[in-house]
Parts: C-alpha cells; structure tokens; sequence
C-alpha cells in the first residue's frame, strides 16, 4: 500500500466518523446506537472505498437498521466528504458490518468465564 493511500484511508476515517456524528445523524433519527468507523479502505484507483463500521445498538433490530441507513445514505456520505476533503474525486462508498469488536468481547468474555472456572 502506498503511503498516499494510507493517507487517503485514514482522512476518510477520519471525516467520515465526523460525518456520521453529525450531519447524517441530524437528517436520520432513525441512526441509533453508537457508529465507529473502525476502517477505510481505498481501491488502488482511487474510484471505491469499502467503510468498515462497527454499531452498537440495544437491540439487533435496531443495529440492523442502523447498518441499512447507513448504506442508503452512502451518496449523502460521500456528497458530504466532496465538501471538505481536497481530493479530484471522492470514492463510491461502501459501508462493510465489521463484527471484529463483537468477536472480540466475545473472547474476553469466554477468557473470563474459564478463569473464574479455574478458581
């Protein structure tokens, strides 16, 4: 990976998360929960992005439709970054449901359960 790239992949982080906090969250009351972008990653052209999110919301349901909003708002998303990100283009958005979080809970949970087992 090239260091502009890696530039690039952590600006859109960067931005998108503020984006997310901001204005999507004030044009759709239906975003609920807490979204952190956890990785961008940009195509070699420049031209697509895939967006890595992590949500944590009360319930399934409404973590499953906080992932639906955000993919319906990818072109508000990306219209957004247009407006502060110097770049010629800004790359098509793709929001990716990252379960690495939730995995990793997991594991600290089960580590945890066996100990006091052990005891």
């Amino acid at each position: 990976m090239s260091k502009r790239t890696e530039r690039l992949d952590s600006e859109l982080r960067k931005e998108i998360a503020a984006i997310l906090s901001g204005p999507l969250k004030d044009r759709e009351p239906d975003l609920k929960g807490l979204i952190s972008v956890t990785e961008a990653d940009v195509a070699p052209d420049l031209k697509t992005a895939k967006v890595y999110v992590s949500v944590y919301a009360a319930s399934p349901a409404e973590k499953a439709r906080s992932l639906e909003v955000l993919r319906g708002n990818a072109g508000f998303v990306r219209h957004e970054l247009a407006r502060v990100m110097r770049v010629r283009t800004v790359p098509e958005l793709t929001f990716i449901e990252d379960g690495s979080m939730e995995y990793g809970s997991k594991m600290d949970e089960l580590f945890a359960r066996l100990h006091r087992e052990e005891k």
